[in-house]
């Protein structure tokens, strides 16, 4: 604190310095010498800019001068509010010209009709008259197509798991195959993916082995999280997946700083920030979102809107159109697809992808794809909604089974195969699992270490403290912890 605060006092007084007393911010007079923070804050700042210059109240501190210029995105904006500019009467206010109207008018807080949600398949595989989406090849469409295949016995088994107490808790991605499989084919490694907690299929496809899932649900000595996060909490340094977290939405507002990063750094890459629909009623939906578009950072948000936040309808969330029109709200180009078609989330995200990476500008995705399972196996769905109508969704608009009945018409797929593929997949998770319980778990000093180089006396300690604990009531704790 007492470090903060005299690097604030020196930055009061160092924007005291470059005021005049008539309130005119000087550029001039920064330089290396009266600059107490280096000249990182005023390298690259242009020589023209060197001159007084007004100071009003919403131009950046100096300390902020190396923010980068406008990108594409920011110059459309300012062409759309200089659209305005041939009308003599209108309002040059912060921001661009609003025109002026002698009618008083009301935005309507709905649209006539609601915003169409983008797909290339129907139910039965085909594709719809008119469609365009990106063209994939046999190899990418069966890599699809068995990751799809493989979260599904993932989730069946790893969800039978839990409820014989082998593991403590679990969450399907039942219904949402679709958005895991394809958005990760969409994307390219280098791109940084902050998951909510249901997009296993992203680290799937980016080689996260079976046995790396499994590892992590019974947290072994095996598991990159060294046993310390929840089941399902996945994370991955190498595949470019950071840590599940369960606070919800947290990952938002971070997401659009890390995209900034990627922008100062000038990387070919993009930001992947997932979010459920239950998320978007939390404020860092909104900060990130505004964050995002405000310093024009290349982050795709993709919000999974299935229907049910937990047991809280959308019904009850929001009263708008669901989650596409928030990002127009925000400056935000958006657009909602149909979840639970492959080949509309590909192409979406793809395009997106582009956008992010090539304009320097966020995007929002919203798909739309029900969830069949269960929230987690702390729920049951059947108390808040009708089974009829989770049988309609599982069984008519099922997104495995209308991607099996697209690439068996492409001439890629057959019945021999398919059951080939599920009796190969359902051994490989098998298998897995029980290599996984067998493995012994991360030894007792694991719980205190990786967060202070030398550990202090208090967490010394309490490390003491449990061990004697232990040797005490060894019939209390489970068997199989290293000591």
């Amino acid at each position: 604190m007492a470090m903060w605060s005299t690097r604030s006092k020196a930055i009061g007084n160092y924007v005291k310095r470059c005021v005049c007393s008539n309130g005119r911010f000087m550029a001039g007079l920064v330089d290396h010498q009266s600059n107490p923070f280096g000249s990182s804050l005023t390298s690259g700042v242009a020589e023209t800019s060197r001159h007084p210059r007004p100071f009003p109240c919403n131009m950046a501190l100096p300390f902020l001068v190396r923010r980068f210029e406008s990108t594409l995105a920011g110059k459309q904006l300012e062409l759309l509010h200089a659209s305005d500019a041939d009308d003599d009467q209108a309002l040059d206010f912060p921001g661009g010209k609003v025109t002026y109207t002698p009618e008083m008018k009301f935005i309507w807080e709905n649209y006539e009709k609601r915003v169409p949600c983008y797909r290339v398949l129907d139910e039965n595989g085909d594709q719809i008259m008119g469609s365009n989406f990106k063209e994939i090849s046999k190899e990418v469409a069966l890599k699809m197509y068995n990751g799809m295949v493989t979260l599904q016995f993932m989730d069946t088994i790893f969800y039978e798991a839990q409820r014989q107490g082998r593991i403590s808790f679990y969450m399907t991605t039942i219904g949402e195959e679709a958005i895991n499989i394809a958005s990760a084919a969409a994307l390219s490694d280098g791109d940084l993916v902050l998951p909510q907690y249901r997009e296993p299929g992203v680290l799937l496809w980016r080689g996260f082995t079976l046995q790396d899932f499994a590892n992590q649900c019974f947290g072994n000595k095996d598991d990159g999280g060294k046993g310390r996060q929840m089941p399902v909490h996945y994370g991955s340094k190498k595949h470019n997946y950071l840590t599940v977290s369960s606070p919800i939405a947290t990952q938002l507002p971070q997401a659009a700083g890390i995209a900034y990063s990627l922008k100062m750094d000038k990387k070919d890459a993009c930001v992947v920030a997932f979010i459920g629909d239950g998320g978007t009623s939390e404020g860092d939906f909104h900060a990130g979102l505004n964050f995002a578009a405000v310093m024009e950072a290349p982050v795709i948000f993709l919000c999974r809107n299935n229907g049910w936040a937990i047991s809280t309808h959308i019904s009850e969330q929001f009263r708008s159109d669901g989650i596409v029109v928030k990002g127009q709200a925000y400056g935000i180009r958006s657009i909602r697809v149909d979840g639970s078609d492959a080949l509309a989330v590909y192409t979406a995200i793809h395009t997106a992808r582009e956008m992010a990476v090539s304009e320097q500008r966020p995007v929002l995705v919203e798909t739309l794809a029900y969830r069949i399972g269960h929230h987690s196996t702390s729920d049951d769905s059947t108390k808040y909604r009708p089974l009829d109508e989770i049988e309609y969704w599982k069984m008519a608009r099922n997104p495995v089974n209308r991607f099996r009945r697209w690439i068996e018409k492409e001439g890629w797929w057959s019945e021999k195969e398919e059951s080939e593929l599920r009796s190969s997949i359902k051994k490989q998770v098998l298998q897995a699992i029980q290599v996984a319980e067998r493995t012994e778990k991360p030894p007792i000093a694991e719980l205190f270490s990786d967060v202070y180089d030398q550990p202090p006396d208090n967490l010394q300690e309490q490390e003491k403290e449990l061990r004697e604990t232990i040797n005490k009531y060894p019939q209390d704790y489970p068997s199989g912890f290293p000591l």
